[in-house]
């Protein structure tokens, strides 16, 4: 099950094997992906790392009979496609997507009106990996994003996700206006971040609710805006006058959150 060794042909070979073309790297998101119903392969492991975490990692793959190979670190900096591997790498299936109903049975289960994120043309992976963190931590039912150019769950968005994108549902989509259209006939109303916008704390943001986040540079689409029912913005007082698309989604999900479960204070 485990060789002290470095990456044999035959590994390099695996970490290009079409049944397991997902590479997570980090030491929270491998043990989130242990820990969830993804298929882990085989993990590569710096002979050198030895602390609690990486022996949590290697007890996981030990109880889930998962084989692992210790190997020169050198060797992950190789393979590594982030750059910020921690000691180890893991060989995964696919991260599998959702569909659109898995969300709001979610949202039934819980007992919770829906709330989602919707990103339209968000293509920095680590932003999406961010916002799909910030997604699972702030409560939402899932998060939406496009086909078409956009970053889906790539090793740099799992990594930056940390373990998030094991525990949340994200639906790829053909087309972001039309999917708002069908959410709208499911009693979902949409709200998109823009500069132009109302200030946030002065809109009513509680409800079965949709917060689209647009790209980092165009922002929201012009059709995707028509189609949201409100318009919002976040307050600035600096020379820059914007913020990071992630942490736009942070600021702006945690009023959603705030007003869904502690309403006025």
């Amino acid at each position: 099950m485990c060789k002290h060794d470095s990456i044999s042909d035959k590994d390099k070979k695996s970490l290009s094997d079409d049944n397991f073309p997902d590479q997570i790297e980090g030491r929270n998101p491998v043990l989130e992906a242990l820990k969830s119903t993804r298929t882990v392969n085989k993990l590569f492991i710096s002979d050198k790392a030895g602390d609690k975490s990486i022996q949590k990692i290697i007890d996981t793959a030990k109880e889930l009979g998962i084989p692992y190979v210790f190997t020169d670190r050198h060797k992950l900096d190789e393979i590594s496609v982030t750059g910020h591997h921690q000691g180890v790498i893991a060989k995964a299936s696919l991260a599998s997507y959702s569909d659109m109903d898995d969300i709001f049975k979610f949202a039934e289960e819980k007992g919770e009106e829906p709330f989602v994120f919707v990103l339209d043309g968000i293509q920095d992976p680590h932003n999406t990996g961010a916002i799909i963190r910030t997604a699972h931590e702030c409560g939402a039912h899932g998060v939406i994003i496009s086909k078409r150019n956009s970053a889906g769950i790539t090793p740099v968005a799992a990594r930056a996700a940390a373990g998030a994108s094991n525990h949340i549902h994200i639906v790829r989509v053909a087309n972001i206006a039309q999917t708002i259209d069908r959410l709208k006939e499911k009693g979902l109303w949409f709200v998109c971040a823009d500069m132009d916008g109302e200030i946030m704390y002065r809109q009513d943001l509680k409800g079965a609710v949709g917060l689209v986040i647009g790209n980092e540079g165009k922002g929201v689409s012009a059709l995707v805006k028509k189609k949201c029912d409100f318009v919002t913005s976040i307050p600035m007082f600096g020379k820059v006058g914007s913020l990071n698309a992630s942490v736009a989604a942070g600021v702006l999900a945690y009023e959603i959150v705030r007003q869904r479960k502690y309403g006025e204070v």
